[in-house]
């Protein structure tokens, strides 16, 4: 375990997150941390480059994180956690591993559910390859949950943070300022002036469309020319972004304990917030220092 590097906000552990949650480095940020935004290794039935377990293993394990998780947030801290769908081995069936998983944890760390999110992905490859492209008896699997956890029922958030365009046709109701109130199909009653105030976007849902197609990035470039190993689970920067907006302020601290290609320290330093990334594989530790380029690395390898 050791300090990889550091910026003039963060910090990358390159170790276990299980040993250096628990080591001297961490007590300073016991009760400090106000969202943990992370995407642990999914259940799946094929092992992976950066690492995944396997049945009541991966079960245990995960929710073995929910108490320490706790022992580190703010009180109104927020635990976003990223978590994909596995298929039984062998079998068009769905695994229900990774909802085993996530009930553990809550129930582990006196979690409480604020709200599920998708992550759509128009641009993922269709699997499972054998039912999917081969036998053709299943539709591609485009999407992963976000769940947003915490131990209070109104964790730190603001929606305003994260508003979205209006569309065309919103636009066109604020400029002319009316529309035809009264009952709807659904019964619900809109009132003269429902919709007629400008709050500058729309309320996003908790259904998020981001392509990752990424070809050229300083990341990219930053592991081709010193021959390092890209991270193959790496998720779009606009997804971290999205979370840290709506969960936190600028100067609040963000945390991903299984930070792969540090995605989530990046976003973090770009919207002004302090970070702290732990990642065990060197390879992948060393490649995400491409993420903060021109002149943001302060300190190398303590």
């Amino acid at each position: 375990m050791r300090i990889a590097y550091k910026t003039n906000l963060g910090v990358c552990f390159e170790g276990k997150a299980e040993e250096v949650l628990k080591s001297a480095h961490a007590d300073v940020y016991r009760h400090a941390i106000d969202l943990i935004f992370t995407s642990p290794p999914f259940p799946l039935n094929r092992k992976k480059k950066y690492g995944n377990l396997q049945g009541e293993e991966y079960l245990n394990w995960l929710a073995g994180f929910a108490s320490v998780f706790s022992e580190f947030l703010r009180a109104a801290g927020s635990v976003v956690m990223e978590m994909g769908n596995s298929w039984e081995p062998n079998r068009p069936v769905m695994s229900t591993l990774a909802l085993e998983a996530l009930l553990a944890f809550l129930n582990k760390g006196s979690f409480l559910l604020c709200e599920q999110f998708v992550w759509h992905n128009p641009a993922r490859l269709p699997s499972p390859a054998q039912w999917v492209n081969v036998e053709r008896i299943r539709v591609k699997d485009s999407f992963t949950h976000l769940w947003w956890m915490s131990t209070t029922d109104r964790p730190k958030a603001n929606n305003r943070s994260v508003l979205k365009p209006y569309s065309e046709s919103m636009q066109y109701l604020l400029e002319t300022q009316k529309y035809n109130p009264g009952r709807r199909p659904s019964e619900h009653q809109i009132g003269e002036k429902s919709f007629l105030t400008n709050n500058e976007g729309a309320i996003p849902s908790n259904v998020i469309t981001l392509a990752n197609t990424h070809a050229n990035s300083d990341y990219l470039a930053y592991c081709r020319t010193n021959n390092l190993s890209l991270h193959p689970a790496r998720m779009p920067i606009q997804l971290a972004e999205f979370f840290i907006k709506f969960l936190t302020e600028p100067g609040d601290l963000v945390m991903d304990p299984f930070a792969g290609s540090n995605t989530t320290g990046a976003a973090a330093e770009r919207l002004g917030r302090r970070w702290i990334a732990i990642e065990p594989d060197h390879q992948y530790v060393e490649g995400s220092k491409g993420r903060f380029q021109g002149g943001l690395l302060l300190k190398e390898g303590t």
